[in-house]
């Protein structure tokens, strides 16, 4: 055989060769690409997403758009040749799978989570909302969650009201946990709560809850230290002074709190909080106002410019790595609170965005 033939021969079968193991070779890498984003003064799925009666609202005009992020299953295995394309392209990020799916969890586990997380969202978004608007909102202390085989397994419920702990008003979901790891391992705590059903029973018929009743509970030594625990989690549960209903399926985190928050408030003022332009972004948000990071920034980044989108609203702690890769066209305002958003937004609405806060690579 010619020493050419025979070369052209070998490279073939080299190339078919690590074009196959390219398929089959599995690196532990998963992907996050663009999703769709939703604006929150308009509709999704027929209907409008911000649905507000018992008070007045205005007219909107302008987008305030959530953004998402697409990432693949906890199952599925790219293969070597997919992370290579994935790395080298502008419109995907490729990343360990366990950064997604850590410590082994499914995506059935990682769907529930984000849909709990999606909803307690929800639900500080309007309470950001109307407190930036001076709107009076109730809070008390629930219980969230109880976990199984704990000490409080059967005698506190998920939406129990906790009034007290050893006689100490609670006023905050973190008091409890300070006040039960006041305590020892196997020493009792006394919680004072108003059972579920009698809370609910009492706001449906507009009243203050004024029954309760002591709970002893036997602590417990923590997994991971000699904190005493009861194994239940605390959490805020709010009365509002109206109805605000978020409807959107199939979205899950907190990440949209900030623009959800943004829409109520546009909704329930005069006047037109974006000016008929085309605004994105991203964000927690907290009780307070107060907007906290996210993940996959970049590719939130590109979906919304994608979508149309001239300036996007970006939480201040994710400003470095999305000034890495502006797309052209696409300002990125910093907002560290939901004041700050509100403000950066009436300056765009009347054209003066000279002085926003911009995210810099300085």
């Amino acid at each position: 055989m010619p020493r050419r033939t025979a070369t052209m021969l070998a490279s073939t079968l080299i190339m078919i060769a690590l074009l196959c193991a390219g398929v089959l070779i599995t690196p532990p890498y998963s992907e996050m690409s663009p999703g769709p984003t939703v604006n929150t003064l308009g509709e999704a799925d027929g209907e409008p997403v911000l649905q507000i009666s018992g008070h007045k609202t205005y007219p909107t005009t302008g987008h305030l758009n959530m953004t998402t992020v697409r990432v693949t299953g906890a199952d599925y295995r790219m293969n070597l040749v997919e992370a290579v394309y994935g790395w080298l392209a502008h419109d995907s990020v490729v990343v360990p799978h366990d950064t997604l799916y850590p410590d082994g969890k499914t995506e059935e586990q990682s769907t529930q989570e984000n849909a709990e997380e999606f909803s307690q969202s929800q639900e500080t978004a309007k309470t950001a909302a109307l407190r930036e608007l001076g709107i009076p909102v109730k809070t008390r202390v629930v219980v969230s969650t109880v976990l199984k085989n704990s000490p409080a397994e059967s005698k506190l419920h998920a939406g129990d009201v906790i009034k007290a702990v050893d006689g100490t008003a609670v006023k905050a979901p973190g008091d409890v946990a300070e006040l039960v790891t006041r305590h020892k391992p196997t020493e009792k705590v006394v919680f004072t709560v108003v059972p579920a059903k009698e809370a609910v029973a009492a706001e449906k018929a507009g009243k203050e809850p004024t029954g309760s009743e002591d709970v002893v509970i036997t602590t417990e030594k923590a997994d991971d230290d000699d904190r005493a625990i009861v194994g239940i989690q605390a959490g805020p549960d709010h009365t509002f002074p109206f109805d605000i209903d978020i409807k959107l399926a199939d979205v899950g985190g907190p990440s949209a709190g900030l623009m959800f928050s943004l829409g109520i408030v546009d909704k329930l003022t005069p006047g037109d909080l974006t000016g008929g332009k085309f605004v994105a972004g991203t964000g927690t948000i907290d009780e307070d106002g107060k907007v906290g990071p996210i993940g996959g920034i970049e590719m939130k980044t590109v979906g919304a410019r994608n979508a149309g989108a001239e300036y996007f609203l970006t939480p201040s702690e994710n400003c470095a790595s999305a000034v890495s890769d502006i797309p052209d066209g696409l300002t990125l305002v910093k907002v560290k609170t939901i004041d700050d958003a509100k403000k950066s937004l009436e300056k765009i609405a009347d054209g003066d965005t000279a002085g926003l806060p911009q995210c810099t690579t300085g």
